[in-house]
């Protein structure tokens, strides 16, 4: 289980906590860390890192300490802080004369499939050229309002990981495990060395975030791990502060919590699971049972349709499912309940008559992973 022998592709998470001491970046921990992806390129794996830190740099750069909330002021903040953390990060890489790119993501870029497309083709470009490329939310203009936002850099890690194909996610954090309770509580707890699925059981252990500018917590390192087996990408949480972590994960030591991969599902599948819906399509209890058959979504089941999509956009089928229709939302309404032979009276013989087909068509997980 912890034999890393064939891994190449490593996707590095670093948390707002450890890139961070008083109000200032912790200069000597991103040195370090830096120190030991050089060691890593030396030995041939290629390496992506996604970082947090830069609306706790620009909150400290306009003198807050408190958390900030406001939607302004936290891409404000953001603006503020990213060009300089990626200014130390090429300081502390310059050293072990390694370059790097900056990567700024929203959740928009994934969601559409020629983007996430262009990203992936730049990204493989950049480390064919020996870069480091170096991942942030744009914060400076995602919001969840506009459902643009990850929310969270340990599930921009996973999708990082999933998009590429990474061997194993590495969670730097500063939590050096799941444990079975509250490791800060009264009551004696347990480390879990290995987790095998994440259910609901793995979750009902993960607290709540604990630092003032981080928006992550035990819950979003779960939900990320979960993104990330479904990739074939095995995920170690450890403590990010202890020495030679990480070549320590990749000889076998037993540290952290290793989130043990699962079947690699298909890019596409990935992509329509991990894709925010554009819009819901509701379908009676015929259509579900027939989905569930791996059949394709008709007409004749439909009964509503929620929210404005194009052709080609993934929506939600009631709670359990998504989808890539082959209609656009405009198109679903005046065909709901019909029998698929009034598709090509409608809208021309050239038109299919399913709505989606069954590749297009991806159930969720029935846990808190998803």
């Amino acid at each position: 289980m912890r034999n890393f022998a064939q891994t190449r592709r490593i996707v590095i998470k670093v948390g707002t906590n450890l890139l961070t001491r008083g109000n200032a970046l912790n200069t000597e921990y991103m040195n370090v860390l830096c120190a030991q992806i050089a060691e890593l390129r030396e030995r041939g794996y290629q390496v992506l890192l996604v970082s947090s830190g830069a609306i706790g740099m620009g909150a400290s750069e306009l003198g807050l300490t408190s958390s900030v909330t406001d939607i302004l002021m936290r891409q404000a903040c953001a603006a503020i802080g990213q060009p300089l953390l990626m200014h130390q990060y090429r300081d502390s890489f310059q050293r072990h004369n390694l370059r790097i790119a900056q990567v700024l993501m929203t959740r928009e870029v994934l969601n559409n499939r020629k983007s996430y497309l262009n990203l992936r083709n730049s990204v493989e470009k950049l480390l064919s050229l020996g870069v480091v490329p170096i991942f942030n939310e744009n914060d400076s203009i995602s919001t969840a309002e506009i459902g643009t936002a990850f929310g969270d850099n340990d599930q921009l890690s996973a999708m990082v990981a999933s998009k590429v194909d990474a061997d194993v996610l590495i969670i730097l954090s500063d939590i050096d495990a799941l444990y079975d309770g509250d490791p800060k509580g009264d009551k004696p707890v347990n480390r879990i060395p290995v987790v095998r699925k994440i259910d609901g059981t793995i979750f009902s252990y993960a607290g709540t975030p604990g630092s003032t500018f981080s928006t992550g917590g035990m819950k979003t390192k779960l939900k990320a791990a979960a993104i990330a087996a479904n990739a074939g990408c095995r995920t170690v949480l450890v403590d990010g502060r202890s020495a030679d972590i990480i070549s320590r994960i990749l000889s076998g030591e037993d540290i952290g919590t290793l989130f043990l991969a699962r079947e690699r599902l298909s890019a596409r599948t990935r992509w329509i699971m991990n894709s925010v819906p554009k819009g819901k399509i509701v379908v009676d209890e015929g259509a579900l049972k027939a989905l569930r058959r791996h059949k394709s979504l008709l007409p004749s089941g439909i009964v509503s349709v929620e929210g404005i999509f194009k052709s080609g956009d993934v929506v939600q089928i009631n709670d359990v499912a998504k989808a890539v229709p082959a209609f656009n939302s405009s198109e679903i309404e005046t065909l709901l309940g019909k029998h698929s032979s009034e598709v090509s009276r409608l809208y021309g013989s050239s038109r299919r008559e399913e709505i989606a087909r069954p590749e297009d068509i991806v159930f969720l997980v029935d846990d808190e992973s998803q």
